[in-house]
């Protein structure tokens, strides 16, 4: 950390006192609506990954986010189609009084603060492994991080996609008694589903067709150290009493052994899911949940921390420019990744950050790198037609363009992942399927970028 990240950090608060409120009031259909909070961030709308559901033809998915400071809550709409009102004024952010009405379409609520108060302590430092942020959301989970890496816990990091859970899992391991150890990587999601129990628990020879030697599973891989499950939300629901007595019991059995083996692996499993809302819906079971979630963190999406999007961009901006030359980005570009909604992340940030490096023809970065759109030459933006092929259609000159583009984008990806498409398509936020027809329209396949297919 630089001088002056740590000075910065000083003057930042380490804790919060915040308030616990409600909010109660009833849909034009008459549901009755009445939650009770200490949540630092709480968000509301008709999607069942919110903290209040309102399921209401007029409320958006997210509509709104209340968000606690040391100035007060604060309720922000998030670009909701029929907006947010505070006692009939509509808001785009307001902070709200001690009591007052809140508006959310055609749904009326009170918000009223209680007595109670809850103190929630932030990390002093700017990153957590190879996290990094300042923001008061970022700091907050550095806090509780921070707090169990050195307990012998199983932990459940949920978050959206990309927010970095797979970093946390890393630093939870670096942090504990286990570090010394392995740090084993399962991912529920790729893994075909006939192998998940061979992959996870290992067999012995002869236990299927192919079987033809003993094969450690991730279980006993992670002995002495720490057992990452990724995506453990896509776990098939008749595979997950096995995981629920591997946790329970600390023992197992290879596939086809008679013999059960202890295990001495931490679990830290991670879901881009909300597992109580799948529990709900059977599809995941409650047992196993709990059990899971003796420690339960939420990652942030990076919409949540806007703050720390200079400070990323500036992170990568390091690690990806060459050797030599000082690649910089302008405040109106600045401005613009930070109205941006990355959906992806902190991924798609550095995503971006990577493929704007690697196009931009000069010492600065800009957006028109954001989306994934072939590099244009400046000239060409000026209007110049010495930069482009006017004698082919516009279609077909734009489209060659693109297939460039996206060819040297999922080359350098595949290289990256080593050849794994499924490692491939989870970083770059396109779905297996989708990537695996685009690299068949694209003519790539692993073996272009130097390495065995590893599906």
């Amino acid at each position: 950390m630089d001088d002056i990240t740590r000075t910065y950090l000083e003057g930042l608060p380490t804790s919060l006192t915040l308030q616990a409120y409600t909010l109660r009031g009833k849909t034009p259909e008459g549901e009755t609506l009445e939650v009770r909070s200490t949540r630092r961030v709480f968000t509301l709308g008709s999607s069942p990954d919110c903290d209040l559901m309102i399921t209401e033809p007029t409320v958006s998915r997210l509509h709104a986010r209340i968000i606690v400071d040391p100035r007060g809550h604060c309720i922000r709409d998030e670009n909701s189609k029929n907006g947010v009102c505070v006692d009939g004024i509509r808001v785009r952010e307001a902070w709200l009084p001690s009591k007052c009405g809140v508006q959310l379409g055609r749904v009326d609520l009170e918000f009223a603060l209680e007595e109670e108060a809850v103190e929630i302590p932030f990390s002093p430092r700017g990153s957590f492994g190879d996290l990094v942020g300042e923001s008061l959301a970022i700091r907050e989970v550095f806090a509780a991080l921070e707090r169990v890496a050195t307990r012998d816990v199983t932990i459940l990091l949920e978050g959206e996609s990309g927010t970095g859970k797979e970093l946390a899992a890393r630093g939870i391991h670096t942090h504990s008694a286990r570090s010394e150890g392995p740090f084993i990587v399962f991912d529920c999601s790729a893994t075909p589903r006939e192998l998940i129990e061979s992959e996870l628990f290992g067999h012995v020879r002869g236990a299927f067709t192919g079987a033809d030697r003993d094969r450690k599973g991730a279980m006993e891989q992670a002995q002495g150290g720490t057992l990452f499950l990724d995506e453990v939300g896509e776990l098939p629901i008749d595979l997950q009493p096995r995981l629920l007595r591997a946790l329970e019991t600390r023992d197992y059995k290879p596939v086809g052994s008679m013999e059960r083996k202890t295990s001495d692996a931490r679990i830290v499993a991670a879901t881009n899911r909300r597992l109580r809302v799948e529990v709900e819906h059977g599809n995941f079971r409650e047992d196993l949940f709990y059990r899971l979630a003796v420690i339960c963190i939420e990652l942030p999406s990076l919409s949540e921390r806007i703050e720390d999007i200079a400070l990323l961009t500036e992170h990568f901006l390091e690690e990806f420019s060459e050797e030599g030359r000082a690649t910089q980005i302008t405040w109106s570009t600045m401005e613009k990744l930070k109205r941006h909604p990355w959906p992806g992340n902190v991924r798609e940030l550095r995503n971006f950050v990577e493929r704007a490096v690697l196009l931009s023809e000069g010492d600065r970065i800009e957006t028109r790198y954001m989306d994934g759109d072939p590099p244009v030459r400046a000239d060409a933006e000026e209007g110049s037609s010495g930069s482009v092929d006017v004698n082919r259609p516009f279609k077909v000159a734009r489209d060659e363009r693109a297939d460039s583009f996206a060819r040297a984008y999922w080359t350098e990806m595949l290289r990256q992942c080593r050849g794994n498409i499924s490692e491939a398509s989870r970083r770059g936020g396109l779905h297996r399927k989708s990537l695996e027809y685009a690299l068949k329209k694209l003519d790539i396949n692993a073996r272009d970028v130097g390495v065995e297919e590893n599906q």
